[in-house]
């Protein structure tokens, strides 16, 4: 890459990427309100026991046992 073409490419950035006006720092902290977040979160999960997601997978999983019972060995092999 020569010269030209690194100042055209720097212009290029330039235009596509403006400045950052004022101050980029957030307001306040962050942090606790993500550690709020985080410990509301299994909380929830908790009382409802397992997510529609993990019963669809076990059932995908008794259903593959059940259908291909030679898939077995192939299953506790990954386990």
């Amino acid at each position: 890459m020569n010269e030209k073409d690194q100042d055209r490419m720097k212009k290029l950035l330039q235009q596509a990427l403006p400045p950052v006006k004022g101050d980029s720092e957030p307001r306040r902290d962050l942090w606790p309100a993500m550690l709020r977040r985080l410990d509301a979160r299994p909380a929830a999960r908790a009382l409802t026991g397992w997510a529609w997601f993990d019963g669809a997978l076990a059932a995908g999983l008794v259903a593959l046992i059940v259908f291909s019972p030679a898939s077995i060995p192939v299953i506790l092999y990954y386990l």
